[in-house]
C-alpha cells in the first residue's frame, strides 16, 4: 500500500514537470513572434483612411521653416485625398533630425549639414547617427552673407583684418561657420570677433559700433532689410579658392550660390556666397505612395507655398538634389523618374 502512494506521488510530480516545461517552452517562444523594429514603425490613419503625417518646422511663428512647413501641411490637406498633415513647431533642425529618428515626426525641414551630421553620426549626433532620414529634396538656399555699410572700405574677406565682425551669438550655427569661413581665408586670428545676436548685431553695424557681420539666413532677409532701411549696405563676397578649401576640409555641405543684386537697398551688385541648404526630409518607414504625393504636391504648389514666405519661389525640382546629404526616398525618386530627371546612384 505503501509503495503504491509513492509510485502516485512520483506520477503526479513527473505530470506537472512535464507541464511546466511545455509551459515554459510556449513562454519563451511568444518574444520571437513580435520583432516589431524589423517591422518599422506604424504609421497612423484617420477613420476614413488617410495617411496622418506630423511635419516639423522651425523654432516659432516667425521662423521661415515654420511658414514654409505650416503651409505645405495646409496645401496637403487641400490636394491630396491619401494625406492628413499637421505642420508643428519644434527646436529647429537638430531637434527635427531627432524627431524623424525616434519616429516622432514623419517629415520635417532640416538643414543639410545637420542630415550630414545627423546620417554620419557626428558632433551632436557623435555616435549614435539616425538612419530613419530620407530626403524628398533639398528646398532653398540659405546663404551665408556678410553684411557691411554701403560707405565702408571693406569689399573682400583681406578687408577684414584689423576689423570689429559679428561671427554670431555665442554657441551658434552661424558663429561656427563665420569661424570657419575665416579660417578658410586665413583672417580669422587677425579679427576682433563679437558674438552677437541678430538684432544685436544691426544695432552695432547701424551705430558704426562693428564693422561687418555674419548671418545664415535665407534672403531676403528681414534681419538684413532692418539695416538696410537705415543705412545702405554691401555683401562680401566668398570666392572660389576658400569655398574649394571648404569642401577640402570636410564641409561638402556648402553649396555656391549667388545673392542677386539689389535685393537690399545699397547692394548693386550680384554676390557669390556658399550656403547651406534647407532640406525636406521624411521617415524611411513613410509608404511609397504617401511621399510621391507630398513630393508631387510640393512641385506643383509653389505659388501657394510662396503665399507664406517669398524665399518659396526658389524651390526647383531641378536643383533638388544640390547639396542633399541622405539617400532619397523611393516615392521621390519615382516621381523624378516621371519628371525626367536622372537620380545620382549615391542618392537611391
Amino acid at each position: 500500500m505503501r509503495s503504491k502512494v509513492i509510485l502516485s506521488l512520483i506520477l503526479v510530480l513527473a505530470i506537472g514537470v512535464a507541464f511546466a516545461g511545455c509551459a515554459g517552452e510556449k513562454q519563451a517562444a511568444k518574444p520571437e513572434k513580435t520583432p516589431e523594429k524589423a517591422e518599422g514603425i506604424k504609421i497612423p490613419k484617420t477613420e476614413d483612411g488617410k495617411y496622418i503625417v506630423t511635419i516639423y518646422t522651425g523654432s516659432g511663428p516667425g521662423s521661415v521653416y515654420f511658414a514654409v512647413g505650416s503651409m505645405f501641411a495646409k496645401v496637403l490637406n487641400k490636394k491630396s485625398d491619401l494625406i492628413e498633415a499637421k505642420g508643428v513647431t519644434s527646436g529647429a533642425s537638430v531637434a527635427n533630425a531627432k524627431a524623424i529618428g525616434k519616429g516622432e515626426a514623419l517629415a520635417a525641414i532640416i538643414q543639410n549639414d545637420v542630415t550630414y551630421y545627423a546620417w554620419n553620426g557626428k558632433f551632436q549626433f557623435e555616435g549614435k547617427p539616425i538612419k530613419e532620414l530620407r530626403g524628398i529634396g533639398t528646398l532653398y538656399p540659405e546663404p551665408v552673407q556678410i553684411v557691411v555699410r554701403a560707405d565702408s572700405d571693406i569689399y573682400t574677406l583681406e578687408d577684414l583684418r584689423g576689423k570689429k565682425v559679428v561671427v554670431g551669438a555665442a554657441g551658434s550655427g552661424v558663429a561656427a561657420t563665420a569661424e570657419r569661413v575665416l579660417k578658410a581665408a586665413g583672417v580669422w586670428d587677425d579679427i576682433e570677433p563679437v558674438y552677437q545676436t541678430f538684432s544685436e548685431a544691426a544695432q552695432s553695424l547701424v551705430l558704426g559700433q562693428v564693422d561687418a557681420e555674419f548671418t545664415v539666413i535665407a534672403y531676403p532677409a528681414p534681419a538684413i532689410d532692418q539695416i538696410a532701411v537705415k543705412v545702405p549696405v554691401r555683401l562680401i563676397p566668398i570666392p572660389d579658392e576658400v569655398i574649394q578649401k571648404l569642401h577640402d576640409e570636410g564641409y561638402p555641405f556648402y553649396v555656391k550660390v549667388v545673392v542677386p543684386a539689389n535685393t537690399y537697398n545699397g547692394q548693386t551688385e550680384d554676390v557669390q556666397t556658399i550656403a547651406v541648404k534647407a532640406t525636406l526630409a521624411v521617415h524611411k518607414d513613410l509608404p511609397e505612395e504617401v511621399v510621391y504625393e507630398m513630393t508631387n504636391v510640393l512641385y506643383e504648389n509653389i505659388d501657394e507655398l510662396a503665399k507664406a514666405h517669398q524665399v518659396a519661389k526658389q524651390i526647383d525640382m531641378n536643383k533638388a538634389f544640390e547639396g542633399l546629404m541622405i539617400p532619397l526616398h523611393p516615392g521621390a525618386v519615382k516621381y523624378y523618374e516621371e519628371k525626367g530627371i536622372k537620380v545620382p546612384e549615391n542618392l537611391r
